[in-house]
Protein backbone atom coordinates (compact mmCIF):
# COMPACT_ATOMS: atom_id res chain seq x y z
CA UNK A 1 0.00 0.00 0.00
CA UNK A 2 2.80 2.35 0.65
CA UNK A 3 4.13 1.53 -2.71
CA UNK A 4 0.74 1.63 -4.51
CA UNK A 5 0.44 5.40 -2.49
CA UNK A 6 3.77 6.88 -3.39
CA UNK A 7 3.23 6.21 -7.05
CA UNK A 8 -0.54 7.40 -7.27
CA UNK A 9 0.68 10.51 -5.52
CA UNK A 10 3.47 11.23 -7.85
CA UNK A 11 0.71 10.87 -10.91
CA UNK A 12 -1.78 13.37 -8.47
CA UNK A 13 0.77 15.74 -8.60
CA UNK A 14 1.54 15.39 -12.34
CA UNK A 15 -2.05 15.73 -13.10
CA UNK A 16 -2.36 19.04 -10.53
CA UNK A 17 0.03 20.79 -11.87
CA UNK A 18 -2.18 21.46 -15.21
CA UNK A 19 -5.51 22.06 -13.65
CA UNK A 20 -7.61 23.29 -16.33
CA UNK A 21 -7.03 20.64 -18.52
CA UNK A 22 -7.74 17.97 -15.20
CA UNK A 23 -11.15 19.51 -15.18
CA UNK A 24 -12.25 19.41 -18.46
CA UNK A 25 -10.99 16.02 -18.86
CA UNK A 26 -13.13 15.07 -15.08
CA UNK A 27 -16.02 16.78 -16.72
CA UNK A 28 -15.46 14.90 -20.18
CA UNK A 29 -15.11 11.62 -18.31
CA UNK A 30 -18.90 12.62 -16.40
CA UNK A 31 -20.65 13.51 -19.33
CA UNK A 32 -19.87 10.49 -21.14
CA UNK A 33 -20.84 8.06 -18.22
CA UNK A 34 -24.02 10.44 -18.06
CA UNK A 35 -24.58 9.60 -21.86
CA UNK A 36 -25.77 6.14 -20.01
CA UNK A 37 -28.48 7.57 -18.11
CA UNK A 38 -29.66 9.10 -20.96
CA UNK A 39 -30.16 6.68 -22.96
CA UNK A 40 -32.25 5.03 -19.60
CA UNK A 41 -34.56 8.33 -19.66
CA UNK A 42 -35.33 8.05 -23.36
CA UNK A 43 -36.29 4.13 -23.02
CA UNK A 44 -38.33 5.44 -20.34
CA UNK A 45 -39.69 8.37 -22.06
CA UNK A 46 -41.90 5.48 -24.23
CA UNK A 47 -42.30 2.90 -21.33
CA UNK A 48 -43.55 3.18 -17.76
CA UNK A 49 -41.59 -0.22 -16.73
CA UNK A 50 -38.49 -2.13 -17.89
CA UNK A 51 -38.65 -6.05 -16.54
CA UNK A 52 -40.78 -4.94 -14.00
CA UNK A 53 -38.79 -2.10 -12.42
CA UNK A 54 -39.82 1.11 -12.56
CA UNK A 55 -37.39 4.28 -13.16
CA UNK A 56 -36.11 5.16 -9.68
CA UNK A 57 -35.26 1.48 -8.82
CA UNK A 58 -34.02 0.86 -12.57
CA UNK A 59 -31.47 4.58 -11.19
CA UNK A 60 -30.78 2.67 -8.12
CA UNK A 61 -29.38 -0.38 -9.82
CA UNK A 62 -27.62 1.91 -11.94
CA UNK A 63 -26.34 4.20 -9.24
CA UNK A 64 -24.62 1.26 -7.23
CA UNK A 65 -23.01 -0.51 -10.16
CA UNK A 66 -21.76 3.24 -11.41
CA UNK A 67 -20.24 3.93 -7.76
CA UNK A 68 -18.76 0.37 -7.06
CA UNK A 69 -17.26 0.24 -10.57
CA UNK A 70 -16.23 4.13 -10.65
CA UNK A 71 -13.93 3.39 -7.78
CA UNK A 72 -12.87 0.17 -8.69
CA UNK A 73 -11.49 1.84 -12.05
CA UNK A 74 -10.41 5.18 -10.00
CA UNK A 75 -7.89 2.26 -7.66
CA UNK A 76 -6.92 0.39 -10.14
CA UNK A 77 -8.30 1.18 -13.39
CA UNK A 78 -4.29 0.94 -15.41
CA UNK A 79 -4.35 -2.85 -14.80
CA UNK A 80 -5.72 -3.15 -18.59
CA UNK A 81 -2.30 -2.00 -19.62
CA UNK A 82 -0.42 -4.69 -18.70
CA UNK A 83 -1.09 -6.84 -21.68
CA UNK A 84 1.19 -3.81 -23.63
CA UNK A 85 3.69 -4.22 -20.85
CA UNK A 86 3.92 -8.01 -21.38
CA UNK A 87 4.43 -7.66 -25.43
CA UNK A 88 6.86 -4.53 -25.37
CA UNK A 89 8.67 -6.08 -22.28
CA UNK A 90 8.63 -2.84 -20.34
CA UNK A 91 7.12 -4.72 -17.39
CA UNK A 92 10.81 -5.64 -17.28
CA UNK A 93 11.18 -2.50 -15.68
CA UNK A 94 9.22 -3.03 -12.77
CA UNK A 95 10.19 -6.21 -11.52
CA UNK A 96 13.65 -5.10 -10.85
CA UNK A 97 12.36 -2.25 -8.63
CA UNK A 98 11.67 -3.07 -5.01
CA UNK A 99 8.50 -2.70 -5.08
CA UNK A 100 5.92 -4.95 -5.77
CA UNK A 101 4.45 -5.33 -9.37
CA UNK A 102 0.96 -5.41 -8.56
CA UNK A 103 1.08 -2.31 -6.80
CA UNK A 104 3.13 -0.42 -9.45
CA UNK A 105 0.58 -1.61 -12.81
CA UNK A 106 -1.98 -0.64 -10.25
CA UNK A 107 -0.80 2.83 -9.56
CA UNK A 108 0.56 3.54 -13.20
CA UNK A 109 -0.49 6.62 -14.51
CA UNK A 110 -3.01 7.05 -11.82
CA UNK A 111 -5.66 9.05 -13.18
CA UNK A 112 -8.15 11.44 -10.73
CA UNK A 113 -10.28 12.27 -13.92
CA UNK A 114 -12.13 9.01 -13.46
CA UNK A 115 -14.24 11.13 -10.39
CA UNK A 116 -15.91 12.13 -12.80
CA UNK A 117 -17.81 8.41 -13.13
CA UNK A 118 -17.98 7.94 -9.48
CA UNK A 119 -19.51 11.46 -9.36
CA UNK A 120 -21.95 10.65 -12.22
CA UNK A 121 -23.39 7.36 -10.34
CA UNK A 122 -23.19 8.99 -7.15
CA UNK A 123 -25.94 11.66 -8.35
CA UNK A 124 -27.88 9.30 -10.01
CA UNK A 125 -28.04 6.97 -6.96
CA UNK A 126 -28.92 10.06 -4.58
CA UNK A 127 -31.58 10.97 -6.88
CA UNK A 128 -32.70 7.60 -6.43
CA UNK A 129 -32.63 7.18 -2.90
CA UNK A 130 -35.19 10.18 -2.82
CA UNK A 131 -37.34 8.49 -5.77
CA UNK A 132 -37.33 4.83 -4.55
CA UNK A 133 -40.46 3.98 -3.03
CA UNK A 134 -38.89 1.26 0.06
CA UNK A 135 -39.81 1.19 3.06
CA UNK A 136 -36.15 1.85 4.65
CA UNK A 137 -35.23 -0.48 8.15
CA UNK A 138 -32.17 -0.31 9.72
CA UNK A 139 -30.93 -3.74 8.00
CA UNK A 140 -31.82 -1.69 4.47
CA UNK A 141 -29.61 1.22 5.53
CA UNK A 142 -26.52 -0.73 6.61
CA UNK A 143 -26.83 -2.82 3.26
CA UNK A 144 -25.63 0.42 1.06
CA UNK A 145 -22.13 1.11 2.29
CA UNK A 146 -21.68 -2.28 1.98
CA UNK A 147 -22.67 -2.83 -1.37
CA UNK A 148 -20.97 0.24 -2.62
CA UNK A 149 -17.48 -1.11 -1.23
CA UNK A 150 -18.32 -4.88 -1.88
CA UNK A 151 -19.44 -3.60 -5.31
CA UNK A 152 -15.69 -2.42 -5.94
CA UNK A 153 -13.94 -5.09 -4.17
CA UNK A 154 -15.54 -7.35 -6.42
CA UNK A 155 -14.56 -5.34 -9.84
CA UNK A 156 -11.40 -4.76 -8.46
CA UNK A 157 -10.91 -8.54 -8.25
CA UNK A 158 -12.17 -8.60 -12.20
CA UNK A 159 -9.74 -6.10 -13.00
CA UNK A 160 -6.34 -8.46 -11.25
CA UNK A 161 -8.17 -11.34 -12.65
CA UNK A 162 -8.26 -9.84 -16.35
CA UNK A 163 -4.84 -8.59 -15.84
CA UNK A 164 -3.76 -12.16 -14.11
CA UNK A 165 -4.70 -13.63 -17.84
CA UNK A 166 -2.61 -10.74 -20.30
CA UNK A 167 0.66 -12.79 -18.90
CA UNK A 168 -1.15 -15.51 -21.12
CA UNK A 169 -2.95 -14.35 -24.12
CA UNK A 170 -0.53 -10.75 -24.25
CA UNK A 171 -3.44 -9.76 -25.61
CA UNK A 172 -6.63 -9.88 -24.34
CA UNK A 173 -7.61 -5.98 -23.10
CA UNK A 174 -10.88 -6.22 -24.88
CA UNK A 175 -11.78 -9.71 -23.24
CA UNK A 176 -11.33 -7.75 -19.56
CA UNK A 177 -13.30 -4.99 -20.91
CA UNK A 178 -15.87 -6.94 -21.71
CA UNK A 179 -16.37 -8.61 -17.82
CA UNK A 180 -14.79 -4.74 -16.34
CA UNK A 181 -16.67 -2.35 -18.45
CA UNK A 182 -19.25 -4.74 -20.08
CA UNK A 183 -20.08 -5.76 -16.57
CA UNK A 184 -20.98 -2.71 -14.90
CA UNK A 185 -23.54 -1.80 -18.06
CA UNK A 186 -25.10 -5.11 -17.60
CA UNK A 187 -25.52 -4.41 -13.54
CA UNK A 188 -27.72 -1.20 -14.81
CA UNK A 189 -30.39 -3.12 -15.75
CA UNK A 190 -32.50 -5.37 -13.70
CA UNK A 191 -31.98 -8.76 -13.89
CA UNK A 192 -35.31 -9.50 -14.98
CA UNK A 193 -34.62 -8.45 -18.76
CA UNK A 194 -31.66 -11.07 -19.09
CA UNK A 195 -31.55 -14.84 -20.04
CA UNK A 196 -31.82 -17.19 -16.78
CA UNK A 197 -28.57 -18.88 -18.27
CA UNK A 198 -26.51 -15.26 -18.13
CA UNK A 199 -28.30 -14.44 -14.68
CA UNK A 200 -26.76 -17.36 -13.27
CA UNK A 201 -23.10 -16.87 -15.23
CA UNK A 202 -23.24 -13.71 -13.31
CA UNK A 203 -23.70 -14.71 -10.35
CA UNK A 204 -22.02 -18.31 -9.84
CA UNK A 205 -19.42 -18.01 -12.50
CA UNK A 206 -18.17 -14.37 -11.77
CA UNK A 207 -20.13 -13.25 -9.12
CA UNK A 208 -21.11 -9.74 -10.36
CA UNK A 209 -24.73 -9.97 -9.29
CA UNK A 210 -23.53 -9.65 -5.49
CA UNK A 211 -22.57 -6.08 -7.00
CA UNK A 212 -26.09 -4.95 -6.62
CA UNK A 213 -28.68 -7.09 -7.90
CA UNK A 214 -29.04 -9.49 -5.08
CA UNK A 215 -28.98 -6.95 -1.81
CA UNK A 216 -30.84 -4.43 -4.47
CA UNK A 217 -33.47 -6.89 -4.26
CA UNK A 218 -33.91 -7.28 -0.86
CA UNK A 219 -33.70 -3.31 -0.42
CA UNK A 220 -36.38 -2.86 -3.28
CA UNK A 221 -38.21 -5.97 -2.06
CA UNK A 222 -38.16 -7.94 -5.23
CA UNK A 223 -37.56 -11.54 -5.77
CA UNK A 224 -34.09 -12.85 -5.76
CA UNK A 225 -32.78 -13.64 -8.98
CA UNK A 226 -32.34 -17.64 -9.69
CA UNK A 227 -35.07 -17.83 -6.49
CA UNK A 228 -31.95 -17.52 -4.07
CA UNK A 229 -32.30 -17.58 -0.31
CA UNK A 230 -32.57 -14.00 1.84
CA UNK A 231 -29.66 -13.92 3.14
CA UNK A 232 -27.55 -14.18 0.29
CA UNK A 233 -28.12 -10.18 -0.12
CA UNK A 234 -25.96 -9.92 3.18
CA UNK A 235 -23.03 -11.98 1.69
CA UNK A 236 -21.20 -9.16 -0.97
CA UNK A 237 -18.33 -8.78 1.71
CA UNK A 238 -17.74 -12.54 1.63
CA UNK A 239 -17.89 -12.38 -1.79
CA UNK A 240 -15.42 -9.70 -2.58
CA UNK A 241 -13.17 -11.62 0.16
CA UNK A 242 -13.06 -14.76 -2.16
CA UNK A 243 -12.70 -12.79 -5.30
CA UNK A 244 -9.65 -11.05 -4.00
CA UNK A 245 -7.82 -14.54 -2.88
CA UNK A 246 -9.04 -15.80 -5.76
CA UNK A 247 -7.93 -12.88 -7.99
CA UNK A 248 -4.60 -13.08 -5.87
CA UNK A 249 -3.89 -16.47 -6.98
CA UNK A 250 -4.46 -15.87 -10.42
CA UNK A 251 -1.98 -12.95 -10.49
CA UNK A 252 0.63 -14.79 -8.57
CA UNK A 253 0.15 -17.57 -11.11
CA UNK A 254 0.47 -15.04 -13.99
CA UNK A 255 3.43 -13.22 -12.58
CA UNK A 256 5.60 -16.48 -12.35
CA UNK A 257 4.71 -17.94 -15.89
CA UNK A 258 6.38 -14.25 -16.98
CA UNK A 259 9.39 -14.89 -19.04
CA UNK A 260 9.89 -11.58 -20.97
CA UNK A 261 9.46 -11.42 -24.67
CA UNK A 262 13.12 -13.06 -25.50
CA UNK A 263 15.26 -12.05 -28.32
Amino acid sequence: MRAYRLIAGMWLRSTMTYRASFALTAFGNFAMTALDFVAILLMFSRIDALGGYALPEIAFLYGLSGVSFGLADLAIGSMDRLGRRVRDGTLDTLLVRPAPVLAQVAADRFAPRRLGRVLQGGLVLGWALTAVDVAWTPAKLALLPLMLVSGAGIFAAVFVAAAAFQFVSQDASEVANAFTYGGTTLLQYPPTVFARELVRGVTFVVPLAFVNWLPASHVLGRPYPLDLPGWTAFTPPLVAVACGAAAGLAWRAGLRSYRSTGS
